[in-house]
């Protein structure tokens, strides 16, 4: 998890609280709206991820909005700009990828109405 939130703050130019914050986010997204046995396969892939989710928790961020609006406000909350949430989302894909391959991450994401353009 380490070199995910590294990555993030390399390349998008967000803080590493921010970057913690923006992944388990995403992982819960990923885990309320897809296929949950499909993303728990992947967050078991990435070193830190189950940690990291249980360490930050969702405090709900106030918000009781769900779906890709939800999970972007939550984002903003966080102290993400647009282009930030977009790039930690397209960053978080990539790893994800990289590390669980282009056909696991494709189930996760085709499953997910929208999310597809989004990244």
């Amino acid at each position: 998890m380490d070199e995910l939130i590294a990555r993030l703050v390399a390349n998008v130019g967000v803080d590493r609280d921010a970057a913690q914050k923006a992944v388990v986010i995403i992982i819960e997204f990923l885990l309320s709206e897809g296929p949950t046995d499909k993303v728990r396969e992947l967050m078991a892939r990435i070193p830190g991820a189950e940690e990291l989710v249980k360490a930050q928790g969702d405090d709900g961020g106030g918000f009781s909005m769900g779906g890709l609006m939800g999970a972007g406000t939550k984002m903003m909350a966080a102290g993400l700009s647009m282009d930030q949430i977009q790039g930690v989302t397209r960053d978080f894909i990539a790893y994800t990828r990289e590390i669980a391959g282009d056909e696991a991450v494709g189930e996760v994401v085709g499953a997910i109405p929208g999310l597809e353009q989004f990244i």
